[in-house]
């Protein structure tokens, strides 16, 4: 099922979460409790690196780290699958193994790799969810990270059981951590869909507080202005 294959199907479905006073990530319930913790285990990288995450809709979280500091650009796409199944239409069929992704590009002398999942965790996503994102059911919205390097999966998996020791969240972790087969960029009328759609209803309810947020928790990293991919 993909209540996204249509404007209308998911219009109706965030109006339907907006009438009962939820937003955002406190729709699930599974928020955190208090501001997530800096990674314990955050090794320096040099050079420009690579993020492939998956969270549910890839607008509200390329939406989210376009305000990022240190992140040069984030292209929407599709991660997991093949590359001839990397279409919008064939990924919303649940049925291709890709998961809805972004592509973070970022100068770690700005922000480490670390520091980009301590976000993904505390605004892009709610990690908790299996195989959905609040409205958004299939595994094509499941939450997972695609490392690039053996060093960004141990930053992965030590901060996953880093958050589950401190018991982040009232319920289990259920972000998978997969080495990275493949991105695939979205269709161009994807990238940067946030801010050219900040009033649609779906944007307007369940990504726009995404920014606030970040905003609010992550003032010295949050940049204004929008680095977009097109």
């Amino acid at each position: 099922m993909s209540p996204r294959k249509t404007f209308l199907t998911r219009t109706l479905g965030a109006l339907a979460v907006a009438g009962a006073g939820l937003t955002g990530c406190l729709a699930s319930g599974a928020s955190a409790a208090a501001p997530l913790p800096a990674p314990g285990f955050d090794p320096p990288a040099h050079g420009l690196q690579v993020a492939v995450l998956s969270g549910g809709c890839f607008w509200g979280v390329q939406g989210v780290f376009e305000h990022v500091k240190g992140v040069r650009k984030v292209w929407a796409g599709y991660a997991g699958g093949k590359q001839a199944t990397a279409q919008y239409d064939l990924v919303s069929t649940g049925t291709t193994g890709h998961a809805e992704s972004v592509q973070v590009e970022f100068d770690p002398a700005q922000i480490s790799y670390g520091q980009i999942l301590r976000i993904f965790f505390s605004v892009a996503t709610d990690p908790t969810q299996v195989n959905r994102q609040f409205p958004d059911e299939g595994p094509q919205y499941r939450s997972e990270i695609f490392y690039q390097t053996a060093a960004q999966k141990a930053v992965a998996v030590r901060y996953i059981g880093q958050l589950e020791a401190a018991k982040a969240f009232p319920r289990a972790i259920a972000t998978r951590v997969d080495p990275d087969t493949g991105f695939f960029r979205a269709e161009e009328h994807h990238q940067d869909y946030l801010v050219h759609h900040p009033n649609q209803p779906y944007i307007a309810i369940y990504d726009m507080p995404k920014i606030a947020q970040l905003r609010a928790e992550f003032p010295t990293a949050f940049r204004a202005e929008p680095n977009l991919a097109l």
